[in-house]
């Protein structure tokens, strides 16, 4: 499969789009991640249900949809983190940069600092800001106190961190607030200099004020990285995304450049949802 062949959907999907026209189109494009007609199964449980779809190198992607629908399981596919989930199986093909992310000789430890990862609440270890940062870093080698001093401020300053504790970096992580550890998670994984960077929910246990924070980091980083989000704050994804897809009850209902999709959804389910009808 190569960057430029258009995403088909699945015979089941078909009848959801349009014929022809914006909805087909936003379909083709670079994309750093693609999925066709991929499946994911706990045991005899379909959850996701023959997707084709992808996320646009450099762009963010909002993966939109109410609870239970498949989103987060989809995410966590792309950096394989449900290969920790006993019983989940895949199938169909989800590929980074063409290749196959399920291939039985990839090297997952590879995929997973390519593909960073930033959870629905903080998870900071129980070290010390700097430590926390660092710590990826410490993992591929690097030994060097220069080196790792001069990933740490990089990171923290991507994350929009840095002003914020560079007096501190030795204090416990814990003892920031929420928005600060979500922030320390977002600079933790950028410290590995990853290509894709995955968002479960970042700001579902956040105040108004980090939310912010975090949507502004959000744009700041996008362009540098090829970042999707999964959301359940309709006005989240509409300020932050470039490209949103719809799932609902494991399928991919609509997919397509955020705007046009907000403003003239091309399925009845996807415009029920935006609009509060249901989720």
């Amino acid at each position: 499969m190569t960057q430029t062949e258009t995403l088909q959907p699945p015979p089941e999907q078909a009848e959801r789009r349009p014929a022809a026209g914006a909805a087909e189109c936003e379909q083709d494009g670079d994309f750093a991640v693609r999925a066709e007609n991929f499946s994911v199964y706990y045991g005899n449980f379909h959850a996701v249900k023959n997707v084709s779809t992808g996320f646009r190198r450099g762009k963010v992607t909002a993966i939109i949809g109410p609870s239970g629908c498949g989103k987060s399981t989809f995410l966590r596919c792309v950096n394989r983190m449900n290969d920790l989930v006993e019983g989940c199986t895949t199938s169909g093909l989800l590929a980074l940069d063409g290749v196959d992310i399920y291939h039985k000789r990839l090297d997952v430890v590879e995929l997973r600092r390519r593909v960073g990862m930033v959870f629905q609440r903080p998870n900071p270890f129980p070290k010390s800001i700097y430590e926390n940062v660092a710590f990826g870093a410490r993992l591929k080698g690097v030994g060097s106190r220069s080196k790792l001093d001069e990933i740490v401020e990089s990171s923290l300053r991507r994350a929009a961190l840095w002003d914020e504790v560079k007096d501190r970096l030795n204090s416990n992580a814990l003892g920031m607030s929420g928005g600060q550890q979500q922030r320390m998670c977002i600079a933790r994984a950028l410290a590995i200099s990853p290509e894709v960077l995955l968002m479960d929910e970042p700001c579902s246990a956040l105040d108004p004020k980090s939310t912010a924070r975090i949507e502004d980091l959000i744009a700041e980083l996008s362009g540098e990285y090829t970042i999707a989000i999964v959301t359940h704050n309709m006005q989240q994804a509409a300020r932050v995304s470039d490209f949103t897809a719809f799932f609902y009850e494991g399928s991919l209902i609509e997919y397509g450049a955020t705007d046009r999709l907000f403003t003239n959804p091309q399925c009845a389910a996807t415009n029920d949802y935006i609009t509060g009808r249901f989720g």
